[in-house]
C-alpha cells in the first residue's frame, strides 16, 4: 500500500488532540476529501470551505479585498488569510488553506499553470508555501492536495521551519 499522509495525519491529531479545518480553492474539496477518506476523521476535522470566488474567499474566510485585489487569489497573504479565516471560523488548532491555477487556462508569466500556494495557520504560528507543478489540471489538483496534506504533515511532525 502506498503511503497515505491523511493516516498519519489523522493519527497525529488525535494523539495531541487539534481540531483541523480547511479552506480550499482550486483543490476544490479534495484534500477535505481524503481527510474524510479516514475513518473517525470526524473526532479531529471540524470541517472545510471551498472558497474558489473572490466573493467567498471574502464573505466567508474573511479574506481582505485589499489582498485579493493587491496580490491576487494566488498569493502568500491570499492563502494566510484564507487559513487564518478558517481556523477561526471552525474553532479549529490549525488550518491548511490552498489557491492555485490547475489549467489548463488562468496562467500569466508571472503565475503560469501549476502555480499553487498552500498556507497554514496554528496556534504558534503562519507558514506558506509555493509550489509549481506541470500535469494537466486533474493532476495538478491532484499535486496541489499531496503538497498541501504533506505540508500539514510535516507541521505536525515539527520539521515545518520559520
Amino acid at each position: 500500500m502506498n503511503f497515505s499522509p491523511e493516516i498519519e495525519i489523522g493519527k497525529i491529531l488525535l494523539q495531541k488532540k487539534l481540531k483541523l479545518a480547511l479552506a480550499e480553492s482550486c483543490t476544490g474539496g479534495l484534500i477535505g476529501h481524503r481527510i474524510t477518506n479516514v475513518p473517525g476523521s470526524s473526532v479531529y476535522f471540524s470541517g472545510g470551505v471551498v472558497a474558489y470566488a473572490y466573493e467567498a474567499k471574502a464573505k466567508i474566510l474573511g479574506v481582505a479585498w485589499d489582498t485579493l485585489n493587491g496580490f491576487g487569489a494566488v498569493s502568500s497573504e491570499t492563502v494566510l488569510e484564507m487559513a487564518r479565516g478558517a481556523k477561526e471560523l471552525m474553532d479549529a488548532d490549525v488550518a491548511v488553506s490552498i489557491s492555485g491555477i490547475a489549467g489548463p487556462g488562468g496562467g500569466t508569466e508571472a503565475k503560469p499553470v501549476g502555480t499553487v500556494w498552500v498556507g497554514l495557520a496554528a496556534n504558534d504560528g503562519t507558514w506558506s508555501h509555493e509550489f509549481h507543478f506541470d500535469g494537466d489540471r486533474e493532476r495538478n489538483k491532484a499535486f496541489s492536495a499531496d503538497a498541501a496534506l504533506q505540508m500539514l504533515l510535516d507541521y505536525l511532525q515539527g520539521k515545518l521551519k520559520k
